[in-house]
């Protein structure tokens, strides 16, 4: 095939079939064959087919604002004629963007020795474990996937109950249940891991295949949206059922059971427990992709002699500015039917060397109650697939390590994270609390001031004005008074006095990591796979479901099929 890079096309010239801001990809393709013969210097007949390798938004001379695209075009020849063929037009076209590539597909290893005798099991339907137990049943190994929330449609109505009352369910929550913490977020699918075997495209095809838009497969900035990603959580779960895996909703990991062999800790089985009480289920594979929150299997593991240590993770606040200023700032106009809503990023390293930096950003997003334990409170941004809410949120969180903790332990960043969302639900009595940045920077709390033409807060669940400004540790909160300021510098008004603060945002990543060796087993006991967030592992959707699939490979590449 040919690759051809650096298609740059000023954003507008065709105005039809965009929807949020993205065009249609049929219609795209089809433009995509003009652009491509006219690249080579050949006739669109002889293009075989097209791919859309990435898309990204050049808005460096805003309002002059340009697409650009990457392609892989496929020519039509003989297979023994195909390289000459390429190698002719590209010696013709002369072009500098354009060069031969060779297509990488990611191959799933599968093993035809060493046969299990018990079926593998997979522990948390978040992004990992869903993409763990989905390749393990494609390839007949019949999976067993424990999860201790509710499946994502009958855990959709616990998490609208929760915002609409405040009643919470410490099993079926924002944190908790199909879908994982990424269910009721923005549904990014962007990440920094790198690719070299293809298993990153590959996981994007997965997810079309179960109903993602299918701009995911090239968009630089890919997102599903939380009500198209439910709908794709519940295809992966029938794929996984009607490939022979079983899924076990409201059943929770209360144990796991040793052996020894060799002078070796192996994995015999696991204990769960559900309203009809404990089982043991055999089993000699267990892939633990628990999630960031589960922080009582986390207890349950240390008291089981499973390694973790504490690790580095951030904190900080949701910060809330109306959609229409981003854009100006990011593209040079409020808003346009060709562009998606603005995303941006930010970073910033303070005076005493704390880095400050946006996380998440969730362009027409909302600020959410994310919380899955009693009298304790942490939010989170999520949106829809169209992105049309009057704000844009992201967090502005700050690096936090060990030496922050305040404790000692592999949970010490468990109690400090629970301290602050302790406090956060005081300080809200429940709700989301809110304070304007011309408050939280004067570290004083205004109520008298007539604010009723201010920006108002977009979120999922209750919020009250309160002093936010409270809430954080000094150094964490001057770090972002700092960042907030430079932050201003770079995008108009956000630092602006009704900018909206909210916290705690306390759960951007694991606090503790499960170390796992090179065989991605847990440190001294055979057949343990610590995977995902939770595990210390990943840092979002597409990263979490990609280290599902490479610890059931881990599996798959050494033991074969059940007998």
């Amino acid at each position: 095939m040919i690759r051809i890079n650096n298609i740059k096309i000023k954003n507008g010239t065709d105005t039809k079939s965009f929807e949020n801001g993205v065009q249609n990809p049929e219609v795209l393709k089809k433009a995509m064959f003009v652009h491509a013969a006219k690249a080579l210097k050949i006739s669109e007949t002889a293009i075989e087919d097209i791919k859309i390798m990435r898309h990204s938004i050049d808005a460096r001379k805003k309002p002059d604002i340009f697409d650009i695209y990457m392609i892989d075009v496929f020519i039509k020849a003989p297979n023994e004629k195909l390289k000459s063929t390429e190698e002719k037009i590209l010696k013709k076209a002369r072009n500098k963007n354009a060069q031969i590539e060779i297509e990488k597909k990611y191959i799933f290893p599968v093993s035809n020795e060493n046969n299990m005798y018990n079926r593998p099991v997979v522990v948390g339907a978040g992004p990992c474990g869903l993409f763990a137990a989905l390749m393990l049943s494609k390839n007949g190994y019949k999976p067993i996937l424990i999860e201790r929330g509710k499946s994502v449609d009958k855990r959709r109505e616990d998490v609208e109950n929760f915002w609409k009352t405040g009643k919470l369910d410490i099993s079926s929550n924002v944190q908790f249940g199909e879908g994982g913490a990424g269910a009721f977020s923005d549904g990014k699918l962007n990440t920094m891991v790198k690719d070299k075997d293809g298993r990153g495209r590959f996981t994007l095809e997965l997810f079309v295949e179960a109903g993602a838009p299918k701009e995911i497969l090239y968009e630089a900035k890919p997102h599903i949206g939380t009500d198209k990603l439910i709908g794709v959580v519940e295809n992966i779960r029938n794929q996984i059922i009607s490939n022979g895996g079983e899924v076990l909703f409201e059943h929770k990991l209360t144990k796991l059971f040793l052996a020894e062999k060799d002078g070796t800790k192996c994995v015999s089985g696991i204990e769960i427990e559900s309203s009809k009480g404990k089982r043991r289920i055999d089993t000699n594979h267990v892939i633990l992709a628990i999630g960031h929150s589960a922080r009582d299997t986390f207890e349950m593991l240390v008291s089981e002699k499973v390694y973790m240590e504490p690790k580095p993770f951030a904190i900080g606040l949701r910060v809330e500015h109306p959609q229409k200023m981003i854009n100006k700032s990011q593209y040079g106009v409020e808003s346009c039917e060709t562009l998606p809503p603005s995303p941006y990023k930010v970073v910033h390293n303070t005076k005493k060397q704390r880095g400050v930096y946006s996380f998440c950003m969730c362009p027409g997003g909302y600020v959410v109650n994310a919380s899955s334990e009693e009298k304790r409170l942490c939010v989170n941004g999520m949106s829809y697939y169209a992105r049309d809410s009057r704000n844009a949120n992201s967090a502005i969180i700050v690096t936090v390590d060990p030496s922050d903790f305040g404790g000692n332990g592999p949970l010490s960043g468990v109690e400090f994270q629970r301290r602050l969302e302790e406090k956060a639900y005081e300080l809200g009595n429940g709700k989301i609390p809110v304070e304007y940045y011309k408050d939280f920077k004067a570290n004083y709390f205004d109520d008298s001031e007539d604010r009723s033409t201010w920006n108002k807060p977009c979120t999922r669940g209750e919020y009250v004005f309160a002093p936010v400004h409270k809430l954080l540790p000094l150094d964490i909160k001057e770090a972002i008074d700092e960042g907030m300021e430079h932050f201003g510098k770079m995008i108009k008004g956000f630092d602006s006095d009704e900018a909206l603060m909210e916290g705690i945002e306390a759960r951007t990543s694991s606090p503790v990591r499960i170390t796992r060796d090179e065989n991605l087993e847990a440190i001294e006991i055979k057949g343990l796979y610590p995977s995902g967030e939770g595990a210390g592992y990943a840092g979002g959707i597409m990263s979490a479901a990609m280290d599902g699939i490479k610890s059931a490979s881990a599996i798959t590449s050494v033991f074969g099929r059940i007998k």
